[in-house]
């Protein structure tokens, strides 16, 4: 089928586009300004100020201190304002990364319709439009509200804020209002620049759409990067540095790159659940087969910018300890640890779901049987390697318990609560996740090539030699070899995954290329498989509510940290419990807005037969069929 043979191009597409992307916002974002007018009381060239010349105030250099709020100085509205922000802004997050996501693949999606020549690839990505244009309205009204709730409840972060960023808050909200008009003019203007010249002027308008909404995304991680490590201020928060230097913190970059391409796995989550939806509620095979179809893209959008997902956490983790090791320990080894290992029951809930579709979508090709062996060998491994993952270290035991076991570390399965363990754990299976996504793949194709045996000889040597690595790294450096070793493991294991997925993406576009292509029946697929789509996004949503709170909560007491305390009766970290509830109030809140948008993009498309169109048989004609 046509629909696997160009999927392969549309993984090449979109890794094009988000380089290209890349190189956009390098030379899009870089507004800087150094003569400090863009904000009040910048200076572009001061370094040696003393506390107490900032705290006096300076009229010649202009250098005004962080504020420092008392708790008076906060609002009490009878409520928690942290609670409130929270959830505003974490459903700001959500549908923001929906709406910045489904633009970006399906601009993919339509290059590949017009590249082919498949219009069904042209309706399918006008149809995932439709999803995002409703949540962009949500998108905005959260938006607002989040505003207002941050300048009612937080005046004086906000001012501050606003002094330190200053003009590049007015240009968000120009490129906002400039990504309102490119979205509605693309989505809009679908039909009218379909074909022809006119189709290269509509992909311009995706790429332009695109741009800005990335251009908005790093914009604001700035603004949450610079409370978690301020960069371009001095010891007392005034800012000594041009906004350039504002904005391009420590931990900017992974941030940009962890939320891009979590964005993307989230976005295709999301429209597979709706494809799953339609699925289901499919009344004629043809459409049954088109939301399969449909289904299995959006799959494999989310897998794809799943696989290296991990990788950009390990990034922004080191970061996080390269900047304060006291933020680390309290991410990796303090009140948050646990919730780490809540982290890793929804990766690996993600991982398992999104498996068990590609293995259930095989049986739509005849070709499967070929491979249908290796699915119980892959789950094992999976299964060991989750268990090994949720393993913890050190265990919550009373007091009795803990006399009884000998201290809180489990004599035999406390040596894989440890790090080197679930590196292991976690890397193998990224690298079985994409050897399901391979076989399932292959299961439609016949290779044509005469050095078939020596391409799948080589790429199962990778295989051996990468899965071979990965446990001697993670054995013999974690368990005898000092931190450094330790540390350094865990590159060579990354590098052993990603050698994998590179070389067997490679190795089968070359593989495979001119290959005979078996029938698949689209639509013969079990319910089972539906079910498992509206899995991955449920996880995705709660995962991202979790690591957001993370995010947040490793700032502990401070506002801006180090700079500005946080003195309201809110400014401590939440218990796990107290999280546990919030997280799950927002996702469930998020899931019935989505269900609300799959309804209204329904609707859209029903249509009421008119009272007159339908004929009224007369009575005498009615005797008369009656007789």
């Amino acid at each position: 089928m046509k629909e696997s043979r160009y999927s392969s191009r549309l993984m090449w597409l979109m890794l094009l586009l988000i380089a290209a992307l890349g190189f956009f916002w390098s030379g899009t974002v870089t507004i800087t300004n150094t003569s400090g007018d863009w904000f009040s009381g910048a200076v572009a060239s001061v370094d040696d100020v003393s506390a107490d010349e900032m705290t006096a105030g300076d009229a010649e250099l202009k250098l005004v201190p962080a504020p420092k709020p008392t708790r008076a100085d906060y609002p009490d509205i009878g409520v928690s304002s942290r609670s409130i922000v929270w959830v505003v802004a974490q459903m700001h997050l959500f549908f923001g990364a929906l709406v910045l996501a489904v633009p970006l693949f399906v601009l993919v999606i339509e290059l590949l319709g017009m590249y082919t020549g498949d219009s069904r690839y042209d309706d399918m990505a006008h149809e995932f439009m439709k999803i995002s244009i409703t949540a962009y309205s949500i998108t905005a009204l959260f938006g607002g509200t989040l505003a207002l709730s941050l300048f009612l409840l937080y005046p004086d972060l906000m001012a501050y804020l606003m002094r330190v960023f200053g003009a590049q808050m007015m240009v968000y909200a120009i490129l906002f209002f400039l990504e309102s008009m490119v979205l509605y003019i693309y989505y809009y203007g679908w039909d009218a620049l379909r074909y022809g010249n006119a189709k290269w002027v509509h992909l311009s308008l995706g790429l332009l759409l695109n741009g800005v909404g990335a251009t908005l995304m790093v914009t604001a991680n700035s603004w949450a990067t610079f409370m978690m490590a301020p960069s371009g201020v001095n010891e007392v928060g005034a800012v000594i540095g041009n906004i350039w230097e504002v904005m391009k913190g420590p931990l900017w970059n992974p941030i940009n790159l962890h939320r891009f391409i979590a964005n993307i796995a989230f976005g295709g989550a999301v429209v597979g659940a709706y494809a799953a939806y339609k699925c289901l509620a499919a009344r004629t095979a043809e459409a049954r087969a088109h939301y399969d179809w449909m289904g299995y893209t959006s799959n494999f959008i989310a897998i794809l910018a799943f696989l290296p997902l991990p990788f950009a956490g390990y990034w922004l983790m080191a970061e996080i300890y390269a900047y304060s090791q006291q933020m680390g320990i309290t991410a990796m080894g303090g009140i948050l640890a646990w919730l780490f290992i809540i982290q890793a029951v929804l990766i690996g809930t993600i991982l398992l779901a999104g498996n068990y579709y590609l293995w259930s979508g095989m049986s739509r090709t005849e070709g499967s049987k070929r491979y249908q062996g290796f699915i119980k060998y892959i789950a094992v491994v999976l299964v060991i390697c989750f268990l090994i993952w949720v393993t913890p270290h050190t265990l919550i035991l009373t007091s009795g318990e803990i006399a009884a076991l000998g201290g809180s570390n489990h004599p035999l399965l406390g040596a894989l609560g440890i790090m080197p363990a679930k590196n292991i754990a976690v890397n193998l299976m990224l690298i079985f996740t994409f050897m399901s996504f391979q076989i399932y793949r292959r299961s439609d194709k016949v290779a044509t090539v005469s050095w078939e045996k020596a391409g799948n000889a080589l790429m199962v040597a990778i295989y051996v030699v990468a899965i071979v690595n990965i446990i001697f790294a993670g054995v013999y450096y974690g368990y005898f070899t000092n931190t450094v070793y330790k540390v350094g493991s865990s590159v060579m294991q990354v590098v052993s995954t990603l050698t994998v997925i590179i070389s067997g993406v490679v190795l089968d576009a070359f593989l495979y290329r001119g290959a005979k292509t078996l029938p698949s029946h689209w639509g013969q697929v079990s319910n089972r498989a539906q079910y498992a789509l509206f899995a991955l996004p449920i996880a995705f949503t709660w995962l991202m509510a979790l690591m957001g709170y993370v995010r947040s909560s490793v700032r502990t007491h401070w506002h801006v940290y180090t700079v500005m305390k946080d003195t309201s009766p809110d400014n401590f970290i939440p218990t796990i419990g107290y999280a546990g509830n919030m997280m799950t109030i927002v996702t469930v809140m998020f899931v019935l807005f989505v269900l609300f948008i799959f309804w209204i993009a329904n609707l859209s498309g029903t249509k009421q037969v008119p009272p007159y169109a339908v004929r009224k048989v007369p009575a005498a004609e009615r005797a008369g069929d009656a007789a």
